[in-house]
């Protein structure tokens, strides 16, 4: 979320917008109009307003997922929210308001209706990311009573100040193969939700998940790399390349997400598979590469910055028990 629409003083809406709530998956141009209404969020704000999660769920029907649109009389969408339910308790919420419909009280009006919905589910909490936390919407949640529960951080290696430094031994009977689609969705998932156990997203990843992230048109499985021995999944590394425009002027890579299964921790292979994904983006010729970690995982923070990784940007999510009013719940730009 980067900027919301309320009245001039950050009060109250100052019309009545009307929020459309839709169960299930959006219809082909429904879908189309939430893609294009967030490009033209991003172009202005220099900052993605929706995560790759929720566009990947526009119009998938499996996702447990409400999605609420505020649109125009003729038709032209304005505003759009996704209402995650896939933790029990925390319904998480992202959002854009199209940049010539801010300040009319539509992200004000989207928040109650995700709080009404939250609450109707049995939630006790909503949960809303601001994604670049830009101070003035930092002051604004403050305000609001809102509360941080969470940052993740966007880190960024420059290749060509850091050089990939040779592969070390792999522990004994180790070796590192790319992903086979149609064979290793299984045994990645089991590793990947046994690595990320603790985590709120990453650990749930469905099938249904991973088939929407293979379809997109960055997938390539050659930089999806796996470690195992005696056939046994151990770790992965899985990479990805942002086409240019997306995080700067340039493509840039991604150590996407990278896992190892706790009973293989302590062979190195968190650093090991680390510096092959890079080799891999380096290989491509890619001159920049991001990852994204909790801000409080310090021990994977100082170990990126180590690696020559820096603090390039935030998201982060501000909480709201939904038993309170949401009236107050403004995030301005």
């Amino acid at each position: 979320m980067t900027s919301t629409g309320t009245s001039p003083d950050g009060g109250a809406p100052d019309v009545e917008p009307a929020v459309v709530q839709q169960h299930g998956p959006l219809a082909p141009d429904q879908a189309d109009q939430v893609r294009a209404l967030a490009r033209r969020a991003a172009a202005l704000d220099g900052v993605a307003p929706l995560s790759e999660q929720p566009l990947l769920r526009l119009t998938d029907p499996d996702a447990p997922v409400e999605h609420l649109l505020v649109a125009a009389p003729d038709g032209h969408l304005l505003a759009y929210a996704q209402v995650d339910l896939d933790a029990a308790e925390q319904a998480k919420v992202e959002l854009v308001v199209d940049p010539d419909a801010r300040r009319h009280g539509l992200a004000t009006a989207l928040v109650a209706a995700a709080v009404d919905h939250a609450t109707a589910e049995g939630a006790s909490q909503v949960a809303v990311w601001a994604h670049g936390d830009l101070p003035a919407a930092r002051a604004s949640a403050r305000r609001a009573g809102l509360t941080v529960v969470r940052e993740l951080l966007l880190m960024r290696l420059e290749l060509p100040e850091h050089p990939v430094p040779p592969d070390e031994v792999l522990p004994a009977g180790v070796r590192v193969r790319a992903f086979v689609p149609g064979q290793d969705e299984d045994a990645w998932r089991r590793v990947n939700s046994r690595a990320f156990a603790q985590h709120p997203e990453q650990g749930r990843m469905t099938a249904s998940d991973l088939r929407a992230r293979q379809d997109e048109p960055w997938f390539d499985p050659a930089g999806f790399l796996l470690a195992e021995r005696d056939d046994q999944l151990l770790g992965f590394v899985w990479t990805k390349v942002h086409a240019a425009g997306e995080l700067g002027p340039d493509e840039v890579g991604e150590i996407y997400v990278l896992g190892v299964d706790p009973d293989a921790q302590g062979l190195g292979l968190g650093g090991a598979l680390t510096r092959r994904g890079l080799a891999w983006l380096a290989a491509r010729g890619l001159r920049s590469v991001v990852l994204y970690t909790e801000a409080d995982n310090t021990v994977a923070v100082r170990t990126y910055e180590q690696a020559g990784f820096a603090r390039s940007a935030v998201d982060v999510m501000y909480a709201l028990d939904t038993h309170r009013s949401s009236s107050g719940a403004t995030m301005v730009r």
